[in-house]
C-alpha cells in the first residue's frame, strides 16, 4: 500500500513539474510568436512598399500612407535614424532620405509628410523638387523603393544618444537632461520623431527646447501636432518659432537663427545640453554653429543631422 501511495506521490509531483514547464514553454513561446515582424531587415535592401493613402494637408504638403508587408508588420527604424526612397525618374535612379511621422508603435503602416517642390515656383529651382514631385503624382496601389535604417545618431531612451561621426566610427554615449533643437523647414521631421520619443516615456524627465524656422507662417509643417505636444508637455516642451516673412500679428522671432534668439529659447551651454540640428545646410553653417561658438555651447555637445 505505502508503495502504491509512494508511487502516486512521484506521478502527481510529475505531473505538476511537466504542467509548470509546459506552461512556462506556451507561455514564453508565445510571447515570442507575439514579436512583431520588422520590415527593414537588411539596410543595404530595398524594400517595395504600395501607397495606400494619399492626404493634401495644404497646398504644397502631403501625407503618404504606405502599406507594410502585412498588418502585423512594423517598420524597424530606431528613434533618431531615417530611410532612403528611391526611384527612376525620366530616366535616372533618384534617392532622397525622409524621416517618417509614424513609429514602431504603429503596426502595418509607415506615414510620411512631405512638401512638394512644385517646378516654376521657386526661380532658384526651376525644375522643383524631383522625388517630392514624383511622390504626389503616384496613384493609390503604385510602389515605391525603401531601404533603411540609416544614420548616425540613435535615441537609446531617458536622454541618452549613441552618436557616431562618421559611418566608419564606433558610436559614443552622451547623456543629455536638456535638448535643444533647431529645424529648418522639412527638417521639423526627426525632431518631431524625437519629441514623440521622449514624452511617450513618463520615465524619461528630459526638457526639450524647439526652435523651428520657415519662411512663411503657411510653410510651418506639422505645426498642429507640435502644438499638441506643447499643450500637454508645456513644462517640458518649449517651442518657438522664427520667419523669414512673418505675417501681420505675428507673435513669434522674425529673421534667420541668431544669437539672440538662441540665447532666448534654447537651453543654456551647461553639462547635460545637447542641441540638435537638421535643415538646410546654409542654415547649420551659417546660422547656426557660428552663433552656437559664439554663445559657448560645446562642439561636442552638437549634432546636425
Amino acid at each position: 500500500m505505502d508503495s502504491i501511495w509512494g508511487i502516486s506521490a512521484v506521478v502527481g509531483v510529475a505531473v505538476v513539474a511537466i504542467t509548470a514547464i509546459l506552461a512556462k514553454v506556451f507561455l514564453f513561446g508565445d510571447k515570442k510568436k507575439k514579436a512583431a515582424p520588422v520590415t527593414l531587415q537588411d539596410p543595404d535592401t530595398k524594400y517595395p512598399l504600395k501607397l495606400i493613402d494619399k492626404e493634401e494637408v495644404s497646398h504644397d504638403t502631403r501625407r503618404f500612407r504606405f502599406a507594410l508587408p502585412s498588418p502585423e508588420h512594423i517598420l524597424g527604424l530606431p528613434i533618431g535614424q531615417h530611410i532612403y526612397l528611391s526611384a527612376r525618374i525620366e530616366g535616372s535612379l533618384v534617392i532622397r532620405p525622409y524621416t517618417p511621422v509614424s513609429s514602431d508603435d504603429d503596426k502595418g503602416y509607415l506615414d510620411l509628410v512631405i512638401k512638394v517642390y512644385f517646378k516654376n515656383v521657386n526661380p532658384k529651382f526651376p525644375d522643383g523638387g524631383k522625388m517630392s514631385q514624383y511622390l504626389n503624382s503616384m496613384e493609390i496601389g503604385d510602389f515605391i523603393d525603401v531601404r533603411g535604417p540609416s544614420g548616425l545618431l540613435v535615441f537609446d531612451g531617458k536622454g541618452t544618444f549613441k552618436i557616431r561621426a562618421d559611418k566608419k566610427s564606433e558610436p559614443e554615449t552622451v547623456v543629455a537632461r536638456k535638448v535643444g533643437m533647431i529645424a529648418g523647414g522639412t527638417g521639423i521631421t526627426p525632431m518631431l520623431q524625437l519629441v514623440r520619443a521622449i514624452f511617450k516615456d513618463p520615465q524619461d524627465k528630459t526638457e526639450v527646447n524647439l526652435l523651428f524656422a520657415n519662411q512663411t507662417e503657411d510653410d510651418i509643417l506639422l505645426r498642429p501636432e507640435l502644438e499638441e505636444l506643447e499643450n500637454e508637455y508645456g513644462s517640458r516642451f518649449h517651442l518657438w518659432y522664427t520667419l523669414d516673412r512673418p505675417s501681420e500679428g505675428w507673435k513669434y522671432s522674425s529673421g534667420f537663427v541668431n544669437a539672440e534668439m538662441i540665447k532666448e529659447h534654447l537651453p543654456p551651454p551647461e553639462e547635460g545640453t545637447l542641441i540638435l540640428m537638421c535643415g538646410p545646410p546654409a542654415m547649420v553653417n551659417f546660422a547656426c554653429n557660428p552663433n552656437l561658438d559664439k554663445l559657448g555651447y560645446s562642439p561636442k555637445m552638437r549634432f546636425a543631422y
